[in-house]
């Protein structure tokens, strides 16, 4: 039922949304039960349904080669990508980029007390990161994976953690680890983006065609203020909107704005996709002085 829902549903939107949908016999789809209540953060019942299966025996190779970006979300609740080191996500970088096309990997926040909180998070992203062009993970999924006795020490508030030089050294960890443009998504203080120097960066400038300021560059922005409704999809729309301004060949400062915008959009909203506005309705409201939040992450 949710399976044909979900189809349903793209079809409606746009019938070629879902011509590459495979069905998996006798499984159910994913899903997830999100518990929302005012000024607290969310809660995810997920079921991971035919996601269980999902490898890189599922992606048919020979569609991806026409992309710009191929972005792939939440190892952390796919279970054959984490499993043995994240032998089977390390495999679909390294096929990803002999199709020669960018590539983009979101995370989420593994449950300490699951399967995949278990797992040794610094092991696979020292597997797969370096065939990732661009990793922009949240502060709280990144300080899981790499400091997790940090973690574990704040008891999930990692506000007296964040400061400029405390996730400026993250960032710079994750370039040490292969990827080309990576930051942090830090919630109301904005966002730090850092890219690699210019002989790593030809390669994604030139297909995406991008200024020069991308190179060897830091930017950080601060969030936009808005009256939070709930936070569900923030992170994705806030990395979706730097993957669009990425493709329109917008700055780097530009990006990391467009990152802050989209995601305050979305939290606007109570569900996940309808405060996000059309990209013309954004641009005019970041022109129209629309203000900003103060941030730990400019000193």
């Amino acid at each position: 039922m949710i399976g044909g829902m979900i189809v349903s549903f793209l079809n409606n939107r746009d019938p070629e949304l879902t011509e590459y949908i495979t069905p998996v016999p006798g499984v159910s789809s994913s899903y997830s039960i999100v518990l929302s209540p005012q000024r607290v953060d969310r809660i995810f019942l997920h079921n991971p349904g035919t996601n269980s299966v999902f490898g890189s025996d599922t992606i048919d190779y020979s569609v991806v080669r026409g992309a710009k970006i191929v972005h792939l979300g939440y190892p952390p609740i796919l279970p054959r990508l984490y499993a043995n080191g994240g032998t089977e996500l390390t495999a679909i970088f390294r096929n990803l980029k002999d199709c020669q096309v960018i590539t983009s990997l979101d995370m989420s926040l593994p449950d300490v007390s699951s399967a995949a909180g278990a797992v040794d998070w610094r092991r696979i992203l020292e597997n797969v990161l370096p065939h990732v062009d661009i990793f922009i993970p949240s502060v709280e999924e990144i300080v899981f994976m790499l400091r997790r006795d940090e973690f574990l020490a704040a008891h999930g508030d990692l506000s007296s953690l964040i400061s400029r030089s405390y996730v400026s050294s993250i960032v710079d960890e994750l370039l040490s680890l292969g990827v080309d443009v990576a930051g942090v998504k830090c919630g109301v203080d904005g966002i730090m983006m850092k890219t690699a120097h210019q002989a790593r960066m030809d390669e994604l400038r030139e297909s995406l065609s991008l200024h020069s300021d991308w190179n060897n560059a830091e930017v950080v922005c601060p969030s936009y203020n808005v009256h939070v409704v709930g936070t569900t999809g923030a992170g994705d729309s806030a990395y979706a909107g730097f993957l669009a301004a990425m493709i329109r060949g917008e700055t780097l400062e530009n990006a990391a704005r467009w990152a802050c915008a989209v995601g305050a959009c979305n939290v606007e909203a109570a569900d996940a996709t309808s405060g996000v506005r059309d990209w013309a309705t954004t641009a005019r409201r970041m022109t129209n002085d629309w203000q900003t939040n103060l941030s730990r992450l400019i000193d």
